[in-house]
């Protein structure tokens, strides 16, 4: 039945995406995440005491979210079986981030289709951290393929990760980690010393899904008749060529199962970013890269997903014949 309820879960995300007028557990991460900031903010007006203040902020969302996801679904399977399972494959489904991705990325390249600049480029910045408004067709598909690549990890691998570890509160606590990533932990001067603990947590969360989301996605690359050699290789090579301990994985093997290079010179918060270039420039970056790696990762998930639910039924098995 488990393994039924993850499927229905992520049937569910690959059909219907995050509908934007839906409920979503995550806005209301976002708003936990932005009360408790303010809250600590007021109260911490040193350095170490914001970085001590990032490390209760952690807690605090982290923990509440594990623990309300927790009793939801045993009083929703209290009152019913059918309430429980119809509880958690919501919850999973919310987690799952797939379609919505596969969504933003492919209205970017049909701007670019188009020709329209102007509209890629906030299609873009709905999804990147970065100012769009300089950037030419170039760039913004080599962004839009960073991402993509990047979050086929944090948006579908890591949840799948440890959802297969700890159930449905598991994997929504993942989520809190990755939201408070993405809103706090930034390295410019008003997020450095409360965000690094967000920011080393998420490194550790991601750290053994990065590395399976490589593997992954080299055999998605295969299936996809594209040069799986070259995204073994440069996902190797290229791995650490990047600031965070896991971005470099997945966004080096896609690069090299293209055949492009991804990363370079970004602007971020007004300011210039050199990162790394990841990949080898056999050729210029073109819009039609965009839904090739949506397809990897696609592939990639769906694998992910097979594997940790087999994963799962092996080990129960071990369990109940012990």
């Amino acid at each position: 039945m488990t393994v039924l309820l993850w499927l229905s879960a992520f049937i569910l995300d690959m059909k219907l995406g995050d509908p934007p007028h839906w409920p979503h557990p995550v806005r209301w991460i976002g708003r936990l995440i932005n009360q408790t900031e303010r809250f600590i903010r007021r109260i911490c007006q040193t350095e170490t005491a914001l970085k001590w203040g990032g490390v209760l902020l952690w807690l605090v969302v982290v923990g509440s979210v594990w623990l309300v996801s927790y009793w939801v679904l045993r009083l929703a399977y209290g009152m019913a079986s059918v309430m429980g399972y119809l509880v958690e494959i919501w919850l999973i489904y919310t987690v799952l981030a797939g379609r919505s991705l596969s969504d933003a990325a492919n209205a970017v390249y049909q701007a670019l289709r188009q020709g329209d600049l102007a509209a890629s480029r906030e299609q873009l910045a709905k999804i990147v951290g970065r100012e769009t408004s300089q950037l030419q067709a170039p760039q913004i598909s080599r962004a839009t393929i960073e991402t993509v690549a990047e979050n086929s990890v944090d948006g579908v691998i890591a949840p799948l990760f440890f959802l297969m570890l700890g159930g449905a509160p598991l994997a929504m606590a993942y989520k809190a980690m990755n939201t408070l990533d993405s809103m706090v932990g930034y390295k410019t001067p008003h997020y450095r010393a409360l965000g690094m603990f967000s920011a080393r947590m998420d490194d550790v969360a991601n750290w053994l899904p990065a590395r399976i989301g490589w593997l992954l996605l080299v055999l998605a690359a295969k299936w996809q008749g594209l040069d799986f050699r070259q995204a073994l290789r440069i996902g190797w090579r290229d791995r650490y060529q990047h600031s965070s301990p896991n971005s470099g994985w997945p966004e080096a093997t896609v690069a090299g199962a293209l055949g492009i290079r991804l990363g370079g010179p970004n602007i971020y918060f007004n300011q210039c970013v050199e990162k790394p270039w990841l990949g080898d420039a056999r050729r210029e970056v073109t819009p039609d890269d965009i839904p090739q790696s949506v397809q990897m990762m696609m592939v990639a998930s769906v694998m992910a997903l097979l594997l940790f639910a087999l994963l799962h039924s092996v080990f129960s098995i071990i369990v109940c014949s012990t």
